[in-house]
């Protein structure tokens, strides 16, 4: 009897663990970011001024062109692992290094999304900075 309740004990807390490891954890390092996107849909609110929107402009357009050349080389990629792997014997060699193309492609895409917010940041005041926060928590809170 004391070996099953044990056991029911385990199952408990394996199921709690699971249950945990299934929620997302709280992005901590994009809460410190601002979006494009609420940046322009409240240049008005937080007092964008000109200089702030012509850099802005520049930033965000550059970085999209870059992000759909790496999207375009991204799926050539992936195309070339798919046909890699649906090979009746897949050759791990070329696998591996099919998969480190993709990685290196997918980390070079996570840098220019981090330099673009990084840029983004900068350019606003502290101000601008915490008027947005303002903004995206209460939009978060509806």
């Amino acid at each position: 009897m004391k070996s099953k309740a044990i056991f029911l004990c385990l199952l408990a807390l394996l199921a709690v663990a699971v249950v945990r490891a299934q929620q997302p954890a709280p992005d901590t390092i994009g809460q410190s970011f601002f979006a494009p996107e609420l940046v322009m849909q409240n240049q008005q609110a937080i007092g964008l001024t000109d200089e702030q929107k012509s850099f802005l402009k520049t930033e965000i357009r550059d970085a999209q062109l870059k992000f759909t050349d790496l999207q375009w080389k991204l799926q050539d990629e992936m195309e070339k692992m798919t046909a890699l792997v649906k090979q009746p014997h897949v050759e791990e060699k070329d696998a591996v290094a099919q998969l480190e193309k993709i990685l290196a492609l997918e980390r070079e895409i996570k840098r220019a999304q981090v330099t673009l917010l990084v840029r983004i940041k900068n350019k606003l005041t502290p101000e601008q900075q915490a008027k947005l926060n303002e903004i995206r928590n209460t939009a978060g809170n509806k």
